[in-house]
């Protein structure tokens, strides 16, 4: 069933002129892209520092500091961000100003308990994990407050902003990794990021006008449980599960094992940088085909997935021919175990990419419930296929069988979207036959 529309959401209204609906969306896909370009160029910057500067096994150290930092992201994006961009994406500039103040605080608490947790693990795992846990627990709220600031932007449609911001952090970024470097440490590289991003979040609160309201939290979350507790289960089992198979592949592989995977991730960043990038701007947009013209939800949702899985495919067979000597350059020794990665890598991302279409008609749906049973069902196959294929054949193996279950799972999506819509389109027809 359909949810009760509630203060900010989106309801069904006049479609605006082909011509000029048709530019405003190519230009708030553009900031999108231009915005995850500056982002995914930093994130590259950092893994490749990083890669370079400590080796393989302290990358991979690092590289589990930042596949839990996803974790805590997505706990922040599920109960914060998510229910502001499908309920407050082109309302009144008073209605949103509101909701991102509650929003944002909501995310700024969520940093501060979970990194308070992150910072208390640290101290009791010590050894050379443990001091990566504990910066990480410093920098988290900083670090969520950040990308609150980014969501906020891309539902209000001004994705310059997110897209200066993310350029703020950028530029912070270049002396915060010199000075790590000269440390020398897992720790201080972890630092320097959440430091960074400290500026840009400071930033955001000048852009905005907006002063994040903590106390507006218990508000928030009691207005938005609706979809706010789902989207929270349904993010953290996608980033919980990565998280696992991370844990386990270290576990039955070794560490160094972890950071070809996300070495493999990184030669993928630009095209990832593509999709994230659209992940930005395709809820809002399909809220607002939906609410001007819901029958063309579901094309537009099958361009977006069908692009971003071709366009995967396109990157991979492109780093195919990369050759080893311009691998190593850029990620030194991680180079040669995770060139061995490329082409399960690249049809786990182009699977991901075809699914990604589905889920952001779902959410602009409001159809948390089937939402979050996609999800729970391909995070279990994700898990279950990156540790089967650690078992059976190593690192590879892993790789395999993560791309088995992305493509796989990326099929449910696009049935319970199918579903979705037709139950919005019976619902819709009862609605109008009712006097």
């Amino acid at each position: 069933m359909t949810p009760m529309t509630t203060e900010g959401e989106n309801t069904t209204t006049t479609a605006p002129p082909a011509g000029s609906a048709r530019r405003a969306l190519v230009g708030r896909l553009s900031w999108g892209l231009a915005d995850q370009a500056a982002s995914s160029i930093s994130n590259f910057a950092v893994g490749v520092y990083v890669a370079r500067s400590l080796g393989p096994t302290a990358f991979g150290v690092f590289s589990l500091a930042w596949v839990t930092y996803g974790v805590v992201l997505n706990v922040s994006r599920g109960l914060a961000t998510d229910p502001l961009v499908v309920r407050f994406s082109g309302v009144p500039d008073v209605s949103w100003r509101g909701a991102v103040a509650r929003s944002s605080g909501t995310a700024l608490g969520v940093g501060a308990a979970l990194g308070a947790a992150c910072l208390a693990v640290g101290l009791a795992l010590g050894g050379s994990v443990g001091p990566a846990f504990t910066c990480l627990g410093v920098v988290l709220p900083a670090l969520l407050l950040q990308d609150a600031w980014r969501y906020s932007f891309f539902a209000a449609g001004t994705g310059k902003k997110a897209f200066v911001n993310d350029v703020v952090w950028g530029v912070a970024l270049i002396p915060a990794m010199v000075v790590a470097a000269h440390v020398g440490s897992v720790a201080a590289f972890v630092l320097a990021w959440g430091g960074s991003a400290a500026v840009a979040a400071a930033y955001g609160c000048l852009q905005s006008g907006i002063r994040p309201r903590m106390g507006g939290a218990r508000g928030w979350l009691r207005e938005q449980r609706d979809l706010g507790y789902r989207y929270l289960v349904e993010n953290v089992s996608l980033s919980g599960a990565s998280q696992l198979r991370a844990y386990g592949l270290g576990a039955i592989v070794g560490v160094r094992a972890v950071g070809a995977v996300r070495g493999a991730e990184l030669l993928m960043g630009p095209f990832l940088a593509v999709l994230m990038g659209l992940s930005l701007v395709t809820v809002p947009e399909a809220a607002r085909v939906l609410r001007q013209a819901p029958r063309r939800l579901g094309p537009f949702c099958f361009r977006l997935g069908g692009g971003q899985a071709a366009a995967a495919l396109l990157w991979g067979g492109a780093l195919l021919l990369v050759p080893d000597r311009l691998g190593v350059l850029v990620l030194g020794d991680v180079w040669h175990s995770a060139s061995q990665l490329i082409v399960p890598i690249t049809f786990g991302v182009a699977g991901a990419g075809l699914g990604t279409g589905a889920a952001a008609g779902l959410r602009a749906l409001g159809a948390a419930r089937r939402s979050l049973r996609c999800q729970l069902f391909a995070s279990a196959c994700y898990v279950g296929g990156g540790l089967g294929g650690a078992v059976v054949a190593g690192t590879v193996g892993s790789a395999w069988g993560v791309a088995a279950a992305t493509v796989g799972s990326s099929a449910v999506w696009w049935l319970q979207l199918r579903s979705a819509l037709r139950e919005h389109h019976q619902n819709t027809l009862r609605e109008v036959r009712t006097p």
